[in-house]
């Protein structure tokens, strides 16, 4: 990894102004943060960089704003990254111009501020030029730690990266190097579980993975339209009927390739898609007519978690059922129960990623037992899907 990236390592940042990309776009509910996992994961890199007496100057986006809008400001999230490192923060109300630049400029090696959103200025999703030399006078040195937002060529993204010498900062390693164990250099054999309701945004997800997985387990609804693909009953269930050719093809790809799918052999099916509804597990061949499948059954459940036994590689997007309604989480629950205790027992190395499937892990409790969980989701999946990431790209040896 080191050698293919500019990393911490690569930088001699004492004394230096260096602008690092977090990402701060984490959930706010009332003035306070309600989820900081983004900020836990990030913190080792500014306390890095401050102890080595960077001057560190925080950037990130936050929401969607169309301009300056007090309810998208940064500053309660500026407070949380204080209480987390347990540093002070100086927050500064903009990113460019004479109040950022004064704050800078008073600034003492070890010091950090927090700039204002930089989607309050309509040149960070331009990548404006103009706006992206506004943000380098403010630096000597550039670090991207926010993966999550690396596959958009922002001005604080990517940008940066021409003007001043770049380098991934510690989160953004750490992301990288898991998933070169992943797809890169994986140990064999190599299974992925791409789940989640359906195939039309993961298409090339699965071609991708097809060439380069031993074993491709398919859950949740986008199983349905694989099931219909082999003329077995669904019912009433979530399915993509103009994908069904699609479906074959994949399958075909597959026996071609020597790849094995391996997909659902039974069910849990319930008439009414609500918590609690009366549910009952069916053979995929006996699915009735008024019939919703809400997760994989027993004997599918059994069936992965011996995929799981004998692979050494774990990829997972997306859960196998509907698991934000019990009953409906256990098939989910239980693999992913299964792949953390192979993987504390050291016969499993098991990334993850995606927001549902973040979620699913974290109602089985097993997030923090999983290699690695990634916590970037549309940057996640068009990694896995093969396409280069603007943000990432810059940042490599050349």
């Amino acid at each position: 990894m080191s050698n293919t990236f500019r990393t911490l390592d690569h930088a001699d940042v004492k004394g230096k102004r260096v602008l690092v990309r977090v990402d701060l776009n984490v959930p706010v509910e009332n003035g306070v943060v309600s989820d900081a996992t983004r900020i836990e994961r990030m913190a080792g890199s500014i306390t890095e960089l401050a102890d080595k007496g960077a001057k560190v100057i925080l950037l990130s986006h936050f929401g969607r704003p169309k301009g300056p809008n007090p309810k998208d400001s940064l500053k309660p999230v500026a407070a949380e990254v204080a209480h987390i490192i347990k540093r002070p923060v100086k927050f500064v109300d903009d990113c460019i111009g004479e109040a950022a630049e004064r704050a800078v400029a008073s600034m003492h090696p070890g010091d950090i501020v927090c700039l204002e959103n930089t989607r309050f200025h309509a040149g960070e999703e331009k990548n404006d030029p103009a706006f992206v030399a506004s943000l380098a006078r403010l630096g000597d040195i550039f670090v991207n730690d926010a993966f999550s937002v690396s596959h958009r060529a922002h001005a604080s993204t990517e940008g940066l990266s021409h003007p001043l010498p770049a380098f991934a900062g510690r989160t953004l390693q750490a992301e990288l190097e898991a998933f070169e164990k992943v797809l890169d250099k994986p140990a064999r054999p190599l299974v992925a579980i791409v789940g989640g309701a359906k195939i039309s945004t993961k298409l090339d997800l699965l071609g991708n993975l097809l060439e380069r997985v031993d074993v491709l387990i398919i859950g949740g609804a986008m199983a349905n339209t694989f099931l219909l693909a082999l003329n077995k009953p669904v019912g009433r269930s979530l399915v993509e009927r103009d994908l069904v050719d699609t479906a074959q093809r994949i399958m075909d790809q597959a026996k071609a390739a020597k790849r094995e799918i391996v997909l659902p052999v039974d069910a849990i099916v319930a008439e009414k898609f609500e918590a609690q509804a009366p549910s009952r597990v069916v053979d995929v061949d006996a699915v009735g007519a008024a019939d919703m499948i809400l997760d994989i059954g027993p004997r599918s459940v059994e069936q992965v978690i011996s995929v799981l036994a004998r692979a050494r590689t774990l990829m997972w997007n997306g859960p196998f059922g509907a698991f934000e309604l019990e009953p409906f989480d256990n098939g989910t629950v239980a693999v992913a129960e299964a792949a953390a205790e192979l993987t504390a027992a050291g016969k499993l190395i098991s990334v993850a990623g995606g927001g549902d499937t973040v979620a699913a892990l974290n109602v089985a409790g097993v997030t923090d037992r999983f290699t690695y969980v990634s916590t970037a989701g549309g940057a996640f999946l068009e990694w896995l899907e093969g396409k280069p990431l603007p943000g990432v790209e810059v940042l490599r040896l050349k």
